[in-house]
């Protein structure tokens, strides 16, 4: 494992050790799922929006059959955003590799949701997350008003990582060791 850069060490730097650190298999992606799912019911969530897993993240497919389970689509134009979409919908690989759904497949609004579950690099214990940098989590979440849960492996849940006004904060944080409430 590589040392712990600076909290004032740039993103970039962040953005390496994350990966370095990161478990090379899909570690226990049944206890996170475990976790979240009796988190997530306790809370009386019904509509949660989820990533689908990139290598080395989380996997949360297991929600599906607990929860109507909703997914993003990239889009590019006119600038970046996401779109959010039905779990069963995503049949085409995006170009960072993980599943979405197609362009027309039927949306979903954000204000409908009940929880999000947000993929990272890293989170720290203030819910500041370390995403890929492309922003697109800051720009779809900084007004919603429901649980917005950060889903990370133990190791890379760290003490402070650096961040910017407009990162958007999660409120908790789940591992495959449980869930924490951050600061």
């Amino acid at each position: 494992m590589t040392a712990l850069p600076a909290p004032s060490a740039p993103k970039a730097e962040w953005r390496a050790w994350a990966f370095a650190t990161r478990p090379s298999a899909a570690a226990d992606s049944q206890a996170v799922t475990a976790h979240l799912r009796d988190f997530l019911q306790a809370q009386g969530a019904r509509r949660v929006l989820a990533y689908r897993a990139m290598s080395g993240e989380p996997d949360l497919a297991g929600l599906q059959y607990d929860f109507e389970l909703l997914t993003t689509r990239t889009r590019y134009q006119p600038e970046r955003h996401l779109t959010l979409h039905p779990w069963d919908t995503a049949t085409e690989q995006s170009k960072f590799g993980y599943w979405q759904p197609p362009a027309a497949a039927p949306r979903v609004a954000l204000d409908t949701v009940d929880a999000v579950l947000l993929p990272a690099l890293a989170y720290d214990l203030r819910g500041v997350r370390l995403g890929y940098g492309g922003g697109f989590y800051d720009r779809l979440l900084p007004n919603f008003a429901g649980l917005k849960v950060g889903v990370v492996w133990s190791p890379l849940l760290v003490p402070r990582l650096p961040s910017e006004a407009h990162d958007v904060r999660v409120d908790w944080v789940a591992t495959e060791l449980g869930l924490l409430s951050v600061e």
